[in-house]
């Protein structure tokens, strides 16, 4: 065989398309290719993402406020409600921090800006919540309408996460929503249930002793027991998942929570 016969099959095998390294080479070439793209999309997306989650909380707020309604201008309804950061611990208002950019749940992660949340006082079963937090205020006119607080808490199987809206007087309760959660379908679910969340409206959180009162029950809530102002009916087959949205709002409006604000907040209105 001549020179030129060996150079040709030697470049032949040398680029043979189904040799092993030839198939690795190809495999990682687009691998690479796939990595850069998704990259990419990641990054481009990414903004539009965290806006869409900006607006997805913005008609959360504006449903349990009550003023989500079909064919309501959105930003009309967002011009009612202004947005404050609260140092928890104290109940006083920070003006040095941005209320419309702050996420207190990345707050709540890093150890500069959060507190442990001592054992006995975990009810909501959270570990840790940021120094401060959001409030929303709503307003009718001059007068406050409305206070709206998130808040968060373990379920059954997840952390549920929602709003709580206040009347003025700052502890009867206007609605209750939450917009994430993984409880289970058909049973924890039904913290989503309009005619559940329905019972909330017109309850009070404390107690004659200042304390929250507000419990999911077993079962129904009896007519005329004493309590009966500061109780909802438990969910069907979900004991587990009622108990955990009772010790969350139980937990955010006590003292480690909105407690010393809202107490604040009553004193100053002579409530």
């Amino acid at each position: 065989m001549s020179d030129a016969d060996n150079n040709a099959t030697e470049e032949r095998e040398a680029f043979d398309r189904d040799s092993t390294s030839n198939t690795l080479t190809i495999a990682i070439g687009l691998s690479l290719v796939c990595s850069i793209l998704v990259a990419g999309a990641a990054i481009m997306l990414k903004p539009i993402q965290e806006m869409n989650e900006v607006r997805f909380r913005q008609r959360i707020i504006l449903d349990v406020a009550g003023l989500l309604e079909p064919g309501a201008d959105i930003e009309e309804g967002l011009d009612r409600i202004e947005a404050r950061v609260v140092e928890l611990e104290t109940g006083t208002y920070v003006d040095s921090i941005d209320a419309n950019n702050f996420d207190p749940l990345a707050a709540a992660n890093e150890p500069a800006t959060s507190v442990a949340i001592p054992e006995e006082l975990d009810i909501g079963k959270i570990r840790r919540r940021a120094i401060y937090a959001p409030v929303y205020l709503v307003s009718d006119g001059d007068e406050l309408s409305q206070i709206i607080l998130p808040v968060r808490g373990t379920g059954l199987w997840s952390t549920l996460y929602g709003y709580l809206a206040l009347e003025p007087d700052g502890e009867t309760v206007s609605g209750l929503q939450f917009y994430d959660h993984a409880e289970t379908p058909g049973l924890g679910d039904q913290i989503e249930d309009p005619a559940w969340r329905a019972q909330w409206v017109g309850k009070k959180i404390y107690g004659e002793d200042g304390e929250p009162r507000m419990e999911v029950v077993r079962g129904t809530v009896a007519a005329g027991n004493p309590y009966v102002q500061h109780q909802v009916d438990g969910l069907s087959g979900a004991t587990l998942t009622g108990r955990g949205v009772m010790n969350l709002v139980r937990y955010w409006t006590g003292p480690h929570g909105y407690g010393p604000y809202l107490e604040q907040y009553r004193q100053a209105k002579g409530t």
